[in-house]
């Protein structure tokens, strides 16, 4: 950061006036505007069940969990066969067992973590087909009996209750299958196969405790809150809550291999406004009180878009959030881990991965904006700027977090010929922070920033010419680069004043203020 200039001003009402254009946060600390809402963490993406089992997948689960403060974790193929949890004997007697299932949650629990429980994909012994999708081979077709199918449910619920207790899975989500309009893609039957799936699973779940919270559609592109809400209405179905997913790309739902082009929308509104209108599709329906999680969402759907390691991912992130605001119960990230096998494992450690880390556990420029997040305090205060929040803690510590979002993608370019570059960053202007009601005395005052060349991880690996493989050394120091506040002063808060900080800002900078009560 070029410029940092800090001010105290003598009078509480003596804010500066902002010179014409630029760009000021005025923020009273006596007017606040409730709990600061943190649905931004509660859940994360992972690719599938198996990966969990490794031990570098749940060593940057519990650093993620600590530094972000993610609560639940959804991720696809809990029934698949790597996972071992159903086949048949000789006589089409079900088998079912759990071993690897609960070496899984039971690492979830221990780090604090809850399962967002995904139901699916489909054993191969219970399977109607022998389509499948990724290279882990998730098969995606109907039961063959749709009894069986209920009875593994019901089993698999059972075994949850007797080994955390009815109180703990109460607290779960148990989501049914995943994106099943996206046909034959993730779900070779129709929407009627889903609905039937979906009965039958919310009546295993609910057969073993009414308090268990079962939902869906988990659709891809916002698609069938309307249609599953009647369903449900109309039949009596139970439903606890709405799920989907969105993406902010112009094209496209699934690559299942990353081998298509993706453009970042140049909607403003990409992303939110799905979530707004899911909202909205609640509200009007026959079940407006209904929670709405969206178990999957960021910038672009292919495990090969280089946006997710760019220094653009972290004010996306932040956009996005912040426009969706009270709409959503969850926005589930998708994902934590570029440890990641959807198409295969990865040959490279920055190939456009989901994660907000990478392979060797990298923070991307995306891990800040959950880190920054989660440093919020948690009573916001009120504020007009909309890409912004400032908040404060029972400890007296001042939070200020905000950023710039500016679409830079040319024209008839796409993403992975654009992000993959060394993309400088313009200058934007300066920002003024004017905080009044600052309660006197002894602040650290810590300035933590992320943008071009600032915990930007992918440009310094561009610097390295892109080597396919970093060895022990270059991944230290990639670490060792990132993380750090950019700025750390101690003030001194006078009676009655104006705490003022003037920041430079450029596109797609996130800068986060801290003030750290001393005395």
């Amino acid at each position: 950061m070029k410029k940092i200039i800090w001010v105290l001003v003598v009078s509480q009402f003596a804010f500066l006036a902002s010179v014409k254009g630029q760009r000021a946060i005025n923020v009273d600390l006596n007017k606040t505007s409730g709990k600061l809402n943190t649905m931004f963490n509660t859940c994360v993406g992972a690719g599938r069940a198996n990966e969990g089992l490794r031990a570098d997948w749940q060593q940057q689960l519990e650093y993620v969990r600590k530094q972000c403060g993610f609560r639940y974790i959804r991720m696809h193929g809990l029934l698949t066969d790597d996972m071992a949890v159903y086949t048949e004997d000789a006589k089409g007697k079900p088998q079912y067992n759990y071993m690897y299932v609960d070496a899984l949650f039971d690492f979830l629990h221990k780090i604090g973590m809850k399962p967002f429980v995904e139901l699916g994909f489909m054993p191969n012994a219970l399977a109607s087909g022998n389509q499948t999708i990724f290279w882990w081979r998730g098969n995606v077709t109907p039961p063959k009996d749709y009894n069986k199918w209920q009875a593994l449910i019901t089993n698999l619920v059972q075994h949850f209750t007797e080994r955390y207790g009815a109180e703990e899975v109460k607290s779960w989500y148990f989501e049914v299958w995943n994106e099943p309009n996206l046909s034959p893609g993730f779900w070779t039957g129709t929407q009627d196969d889903y609905f039937k799936l979906y009965d039958y699973s919310v009546k295993a779940v609910k057969s073993v405790n009414p308090g268990y919270k079962v939902g869906g559609p988990g659709t891809a592109g916002a698609a069938w809150v309307p249609e599953m809400i009647s369903h449900c209405s109309k039949n009596n179905v139970p439903i606890d809550f709405v799920s989907t997913h969105s993406y902010g790309v112009k094209q496209g739902f699934l690559d299942e291999y990353g081998n298509s082009g993706t453009v970042l929308s140049k909607d403003s509104l990409a992303v939110s406004g799905d979530v707004l209108n899911s909202r909205k599709q609640i509200t009007q329906s026959a079940k407006p009180g209904l929670e709405l999680h969206y178990t999957e969402w960021s910038s672009s759907y292919t495990p090969a878009d280089p946006l997710h390691d760019s220094y653009h991912e972290a004010a996306y992130i932040l956009e996005k959030l912040k426009q969706v605001g009270h709409a959503a119960n969850s926005m589930s990230y998708w994902v934590f881990t570029d440890v990641f096998e959807e198409p295969g494992p990865r040959y490279t450690p920055f190939h456009g991965g989901f994660g907000l880390l990478n392979i060797q556990g990298i923070n991307k420029p995306a891990f800040y904006s959950y880190q920054f997040m989660n440093k919020l305090g948690r009573t916001e205060l009120a504020n007009n700027d909309t890409r912004s929040w400032v908040c404060k803690n029972d400890k007296g510590d001042i939070q200020a977090l905000l950023w710039d979002y500016t679409y830079t993608l040319p024209d008839s370019v796409n993403n992975q010929a654009y992000y993959i570059k060394d993309l400088p960053a313009k200058p934007k202007g300066k920002v003024k922070i004017n905080l009044s009601h600052v309660p006197a005395g002894k602040y650290t005052m810590e300035i933590y920033k992320v943008g071009y060349r600032v915990n930007d991880a992918y440009t310094r690996y561009v610097d390295m010419g892109r080597p396919g493989q970093l060895n022990r050394q270059q991944v230290e120091k990639l670490k060792e680069e990132n993380g750090s506040p950019v700025a750390k002063q101690e003030i001194v808060v006078k009676p009655n004043a104006v705490y003022s900080q003037e920041l430079d800002i450029r596109e797609n900078d996130v800068i986060l203020v801290n003030l750290i009560k001393k005395s």
